[in-house]
Order: structure tokens, then sequence, then C-alpha cells
């Protein structure tokens, strides 16, 4: 359940439904399986992982939500053997050549004849929303993902008026003078790890792991015209991660300063643990990201 990624979504109104009131909208637009000829399937399941548990997880002022896809994993390598095969048949018995539109044809008869028994292949795309910070957070370092749970939830709610989270200033501008004048932002130190792009050329790329990036080497490849556009950080509030220039947080991992809290505190059960954990990583979290967005200037008010 602990957030490895996280991309931070701002709402641009209230957001006012209640864990109740949600509950019952996400119980719509439940999962089910693929059915014999489904490709994908994709539905709201209990965060909690348990049948009889509500759809909305709420704790700590949050609203924890589950989206389950699952796929039919049908190879193209299988799909095109079956054709060829298929074509050399009717080449053979009826002494001719297959056009574009007969073997499009085709290949979409092979399609509905092995899609059941094709395997599936299941995925759980976790996110919460923070109503007080006006937030929401997926669990995700692939932005299209991101957007396919944003866009089933507005499928599902009818509304939803997010916009990635924003900073006054540019992260590849601020992160590059981090290291050009050795310093880290208020709260954070710098790692050993970074990525530098061309400003002339975006496609030369270096990247750095477990080095010293104080160091003149480091120093000279920015005054030749390279920037950061990733970059290693630690909060002193007990989280490490992965900063990129669009404010996506990656790798995130939560040091013992956080993690022995949850030694103090004990459970009976999963659900318990759960909300534990859910409400230790939201509260970390809600002084987390702003202290990161104070860290790039502070949120971008669009003034």
């Amino acid at each position: 359940m602990w957030f490895k990624n996280l991309l931070i979504y701002s709402f641009t109104k209230p957001f006012t439904l209640s864990p109740d009131e949600l509950d019952l909208l996400l119980a719509n637009k439940t999962f089910a399986p693929c059915g014999s000829q489904d490709l994908s399937t994709r539905g709201w399941v209990a965060p909690i992982g348990l049948d009889d548990a509500p759809l909305v997880h709420a704790a700590n002022g949050c609203l924890m939500l589950c989206l389950q896809r699952q796929d039919k994993v049908l190879p193209a390598a299988v799909v095109n053997d079956f054709l060829a095969e298929k074509v050399a048949e009717i080449k053979e018995r009826e002494d001719r050549q297959v056009g574009r539109k007969e073997r499009q044809e085709i290949k979409d008869q092979v399609v509905f004849e092995l899609l059941p028994r094709a395997f599936s292949r299941s995925g759980r795309l976790f996110a919460y929303i923070d109503p007080a910070k006006g937030l929401l957070v997926v669990n995700s370092s692939s932005h299209n993902r991101a957007e396919e749970l944003i866009n089933y939830l507005r499928e599902t709610i009818g509304s939803l008026p997010l916009i990635p989270l924003k900073a006054k200033n540019v992260a590849q501008h601020s992160m590059t003078h981090w290291l050009k004048s050795e310093s880290a932002p208020e709260g954070f130190t710098i790692g050993g790890e970074c990525e530098l792009r061309d400003n002339a050329d975006e496609s030369a790329v270096i990247r750095c792991k477990n080095q010293n990036l104080h160091s003149q080497e480091i120093r000279n490849h920015i005054e030749s015209g390279m920037f950061a556009s990733r970059l290693e950080l630690a909060w002193e509030g007990g989280i490490e991660c992965v900063v990129d220039d669009q404010l996506s947080v990656k790798r995130l991992k939560f040091t013992d300063l956080i993690m022995d809290r949850i030694k103090d505190v004990e459970t009976e059960t999963a659900a318990e643990q759960f909300d534990v954990d859910f409400t230790l990583m939201t509260g970390e979290f809600a002084r987390f990201i702003p202290a990161l967005v104070a860290a790039f200037g502070g949120p971008d008010d669009g003034e």
C-alpha cells in the first residue's frame, strides 16, 4: 500500500463528495473480469482487498481509491503466425493472392478465435484524494496510467476539475541552480543521482548514480550548457526520492524515521494495519508535498 511514486494533481474547485457519496458512485462502475471477447476491462475495487470492504477507504481526512484493470495477453507474434497460416491456406487452396482488406478481415477473425484462450493479466492502481489540501495523488510513474485513472474517475462521478501540480519556478532551472551553487532547498539534501540534458540537443543525456554531484565534473557539464532534468533528494522528514522536471516523484523511499513509528502501533487484523499505514503515509505526504512545492518557489497560483 505504501506509495513508491507520486503523480500529484491539484483540484481547481473544492472536492465536496463525502466518503459514502463517493462510494455509491464508484459502485456503479465496479470491476468485472474480461469476458471471452474482451481485450481489457477496468473498474473500481476495494483498496483494502477484501470483498466486503468499501470502495472508498477513508482515514486521516483522505479518501483512498483503487482502479483494477485486466488485459488479455495476445502476443502479436502469435496472431501473425496464425494469420500467415490462414493466408497460406487460401493461396494454396484457391491459387490467388490475399489483398490488404481481406488480410485485415482474416486477422480480426484470428483475434476473435484466440481471445477466449488468451491469458489474462491484472494490475491495480492506487490513488487518494486529500480534500483539505485540494490534491489527488496517484501511485504511478506513468502519466498515461494516471490519466487513465483520472478519466475513469471523471466518467464515474461526472466531473473532476484537476490540473497537474505546478510550482512558480521552472523545475529544471531550480535543480540546475542547486547543483551549480552546491546548495539544497530548505529541508532537503541532494543525493547522489541526477540526469543532465543538453540545452542544444536534449537527446544528449548524462546519467549519474552514486556520484558526488557537487564535483567539478558536474559543474563543468552545467557550465557547458547542460541542465538537470532529474535529481535525487532527501527530505528531513524521512523521505528519499528522485524528482523530475515535471515535479513527478519517483522511487520514493520512507526512511527509518517514519517506518519505525509503525512498530509502535499494535494491530490485530490486515484491515487495521492498512488503516494505520494509510493514516501515517498520508500524514507524511501532507507535510512532504508542500515542502517539495516550496523548494520550487511555492505553488503557482496563475498570476
